[in-house]
């Protein structure tokens, strides 16, 4: 719900284009791909490629870890705290490097919350087979300035941090960029290609949400009226009601669980607002994590108690709303209550039984942190997507209830799709759409990043990831027991 939240920046900010000192910029030409004009080093450079990162100025390596065929660097990267006044002060940003070879190309990637510190690779990654810089969003510990000045925490500001970051290690890895994410990541990756359309020469954007307008939610409830089966859909309704009827037994069984586990709810305000918050998320928070045949494993509304309070933790977590659950990703909740947007459905079935409705992200944020929403900033990332996306690529999954509000891309686009994976949830794919589909979007992210083989140039068809997959490296955990964040 309030996690069911998101995002940005507005017409003041298209001034992000424009240079900051001390801030490296993108060059005023293109490429033939597209890709910004930099100074390059010969890529026949010797230099061990560790000491060519940390020769980039403000970079620093915190560890090296091994994993066979590539080198993996945890780093950090003096980041401006503004990127309009960079001598007010400065910033560690966290990011990590999956370094393949300096000739193969490069994909760019964030979750917009925290970024892992073990090895991975998203899809495009493997797709192009190439090298992978990842970046965690600013105001994530540890990447937060300290003091916290949270009106420095937007997307125009957190774009301008991926452009720093490009044009440092551009210089090294001068073959084609991809900017990717799921989820907020792929709203970020949204954000950095409208602030800064020449730094990438293609798009992968994942299960992206796009909440235009903050006020006007209507088709969220559309999509819980038709997602699914009928037979689900009562049955999920059917569970989330009793879990309101039996408040007053099930807080009890709540409230033991947090003297035992040292949760508070300061924040929030009390355990009853925390415990309908996560009542309230149980039907989205399915379809975000699973699939319709999951629908087998949910209790009657005859279930007993116990049975009602594990399907609902199982699924939506009731540790989302304690102040120690929420800690982390109060910079999500900020974002979405003043740039974001989140979604306010209506769950009519509930009828009168929920005392606060879809609490708003307000809720989320400690009292001493000052929010207020700016309407203009959606809108103007929506207008520019549709009118001036190039080379941009949407994935979204049919049963998803994020991606009840899409990107769409219209007239004035060139070169991009926007594509739903048939039955999938909020980690819908690639791999996951039918196969025309998926053959024609891996073959553009080939083409994009100036790998696609002979073959594939003249057939899509043949088109397929250049490395094999790996268990480890490929394998994208879901946790389900959290709030329900973008």
């Amino acid at each position: 719900m309030r996690k069911t939240l998101r995002w940005l920046l507005s017409l003041s900010l298209i001034i992000g284009t424009v240079a900051t000192a001390g801030a490296a910029t993108a060059a005023d030409q293109k490429s033939p791909s597209g890709t910004a004009v930099t100074d390059t080093k010969d890529a026949s450079d010797t230099t061990d490629i560790k000491d060519r990162v940390l020769a980039i100025p403000g970079m620093s390596l915190i560890q090296e870890k091994p994993y066979a065929g590539y080198r993996y660097f945890v780093l950090n990267y003096t980041q401006p705290v503004d990127h309009r006044h960079p001598s007010k002060g400065t910033f560690q940003q966290r990011i990590t490097l999956l370094h393949k070879d300096t000739s193969r190309p490069t994909v760019f990637f964030t979750g917009g919350y925290n970024v892992s510190t073990n090895p991975s690779r998203s899809e495009p990654t493997r797709i192009v087979d190439g090298n992978q810089v990842s970046m965690e969003y600013r105001f994530f510990t540890p990447s937060r300035p300290q003091p916290a000045d949270w009106t420095k925490l937007d997307i125009w500001q957190a774009a301008s941090d991926q452009h720093r970051i490009f044009t440092a290690l551009k210089k090294i890895y001068t073959k084609n960029w991809l900017s990717t994410g799921g989820s907020k990541g792929g709203m970020t990756a949204t954000y950095f290609e409208r602030y800064y359309p020449r730094d990438m020469d293609g798009v992968v954007a994942y299960v992206a949400p796009n909440d235009v307008v903050n006020k006007e939610d209507s088709a969220y409830d559309r999509f819980f009226e038709k997602v699914g089966t009928k037979e689900c859909r009562d049955k999920l309704n059917a569970v989330q009601r009793q879990a309101l009827l039996r408040r007053e037994p099930l807080e009890k069984t709540y409230a033991e669980w947090a003297a035992a586990n040292g949760a508070t709810f300061t924040t929030v305000g009390s355990l009853d607002k925390a415990y309908e918050a996560v009542v309230m998320d149980f039907v989205w928070a399915f379809w975000q994590y699973s699939l319709l045949a999951d629908c087998e494993s949910i209790p009657a509304a005859t279930a007993s108690d116990q049975e009602i309070y594990d399907v609902i933790d199982a699924i939506s977590g009731f540790s989302a709303y304690t102040d120690q659950g929420l800690a982390t990703y109060t910079p999500y909740y900020y974002q979405a209550g003043t740039q974001l947007g989140s979604p306010d459905i209506k769950q009519p079935h509930l009828g009168k039984l929920s005392r606060y409705g879809y609490q708003p992200p307000r809720n989320f944020v400690p009292r001493d942190i000052a929010m207020k929403f700016d309407p203009r900033v959606m809108p103007d990332v929506d207008n520019w997507v549709r009118h001036h996306a190039d080379r941009m690529l949407f994935v979204y999954g049919q049963n998803d209830p994020w991606g009840a509000e899409q990107f769409r891309v219209g007239r004035g686009a060139r070169d991009s799709y926007v594509y739903v994976a048939p039955g999938a949830n909020h980690g819908a794919n690639v791999a996951a759409l039918s196969p025309e589909q998926s053959a024609k979007a891996t073959a553009r992210i080939l083409d994009w990043a100036g790998v696609a083989p002979a073959a594939v140039q003249q057939d899509a068809a043949k088109a397929k990831p250049l490395a094999p997959f790996d268990a480890k490296l490929d394998h994208q955990k879901v946790d389900r027991r959290q709030a329900l964040r973008p």
